[in-house]
């Protein structure tokens, strides 16, 4: 079967991923909290290795609970430092808990962070390749840091959108490619 190439496919959990969670619309807001967390935490990695770690970040930070992580104290944060099966960065941890915060706000304002992110693209799927960054994700990008949340430039948020649906951008050949 012809895949994205940029899929390793000496890695089963790779395979997977790509096969059937990248660009899958996602609206569960358990779902969208944790693909976000893990995205903050690929700026300056490959997703791969985000994605090898990603059991051991989903016992670390509580199951991806915002609720939870949102309480996290100076105490938690030193705990998560010196756990070696996830990534080890002070400013990503930080920012992870801010983050559930103001990600909570979002869901109070909107009903959910589901309907928040979705209205950009009044709930239709972009379908778009070869790109890293679009007016898409600027937008977003930029609402997001100005509500306070840190790891969420433009980029990032790109590759959230297409982790998450909101964007596929399957390449052409691979056998989930879509116009």
């Amino acid at each position: 079967m012809e895949r994205c190439s940029w899929v390793n496919h000496k890695n089963p959990l790779y395979i997977k991923y790509h096969d059937e969670e990248w660009a899958v619309p996602v609206y569960d807001d358990n779902k969208l909290f944790e693909m976000l967390l893990l995205e903050s935490f690929q700026a300056g990695l490959s997703w791969e290795c985000v994605l090898n770690k990603r059991e051991a970040f989903r016992v670390s930070f509580d199951n991806f609970d915002y609720e939870k992580i949102s309480k996290y104290d100076d105490k938690k944060v030193e705990e998560l430092l010196q756990n070696t099966g996830i990534i080890r960065n002070r400013r990503k941890i930080t920012a992870v808990i801010k983050n559930a915060k103001v990600y909570m706000d979002i869901q109070k304002e909107y009903q959910s962070f589901s309907n928040y992110l979705w209205n950009f693209t009044n709930n239709q799927i972009i379908y778009e390749y070869g790109k890293t960054k679009s007016e898409l994700s600027d937008t977003i990008s930029k609402d997001l840091e100005k509500r306070g949340m840190k790891f969420v430039g433009t980029t990032i948020i790109y590759s959230y959108l297409q982790a998450v649906g909101v964007i596929n951008s399957h390449e052409q050949g691979c056998f989930l490619y879509k116009k």
